[in-house]
C-alpha cells in the first residue's frame, strides 16, 4: 500500500500512454493551465479563466457550494508524442503524458483543451458531458484536431473505453529511500 501523503505532496511519479484525436505537430512540450470546479457542469473540471473566475465574485459558500470557490489549481502536464497512427482512416498521435501537478482530471481537461482529447473519452471529448474544449472557445495548439475529425474518432471507437494506459509509477520509499518504480506495457 503507497502512503497516501507521496501523493498528496506530489512525490509520485506517473506517467500514461494515450491516443488522442489528430496529428500533434510538436515532438514534445507542456500544456500549462490552471483547472478549477466547472460550476457549469457540475462535478467536472474545466481550464480557469478570468471570466469564470469573475462570475464566481460575490457568491457565497452557501450559494455554490465551497469546492466551486476554491482557488484555481496550477496544472502542467508534459507530453511527448511516442507515434502517429491512424484509427479506421483517421489521424490519432499516440502519445505519453506526465501529470507534473496531479490534478483531478487534469491530462483529460488538459487534452481536450489543447485541441486533441484522448480517444473514447465520453466526459471531456467531443459532445462530452463536460464543458467542450476543456472550457475553452477553441483547442490551444495550432495542429488541433477538427471537430469533423473528432466526431470520426468518437464514430470509430464507439463504446470501447478510453485509450489511455497507467504506465509507470516511482515514488521514494518512505522508510529506506529506495527508488521505487514499476511500469506496465500498453494493452
Amino acid at each position: 500500500h503507497v502512503d497516501h501523503t507521496l501523493f498528496r505532496t506530489r512525490q509520485v511519479t506517473r506517467s500514461y500512454e494515450a491516443l488522442v484525436c489528430g496529428s500533434i505537430e510538436e515532438d514534445e512540450g507542456v500544456i500549462n493551465m490552471p483547472l478549477m470546479r466547472d460550476y457549469e457542469n457540475p462535478p467536472y473540471m474545466r481550464v480557469s479563466t478570468d471570466e469564470h473566475q469573475r462570475a464566481l465574485m460575490g457568491l457565497s459558500a452557501e450559494d455554490v457550494g465551497k469546492k466551486l470557490l476554491e482557488r484555481p489549481k496550477e496544472s502542467l502536464t508534459k507530453f511527448a508524442v511516442a507515434g502517429k497512427e491512424e484509427l479506421e482512416g483517421n489521424a490519432v498521435s499516440r502519445v505519453t503524458l506526465s501529470s507534473i501537478s496531479g490534478r483531478t482530471h487534469q491530462l483529460n481537461v488538459h487534452c481536450a483543451a489543447f485541441g486533441h482529447p484522448i480517444v473514447g473519452d465520453k466526459v471531456y471529448g467531443i459532445n462530452g458531458e463536460a464543458a467542450a474544449n476543456g472550457g475553452l472557445e477553441e483547442g490551444t495548439s495550432s495542429s488541433k484536431a477538427s471537430v469533423e475529425l473528432q466526431e470520426a474518432i468518437a464514430s470509430a471507437s464507439g463504446d470501447k473505453p478510453m485509450c489511455v494506459h497507467a504506465k509507470t509509477i516511482s515514488f521514494e520509499h518512505p522508510v529506506t529511500g529506495e527508488k521505487m518504480s514499476w511500469s506496465s506495457n500498453t494493452p
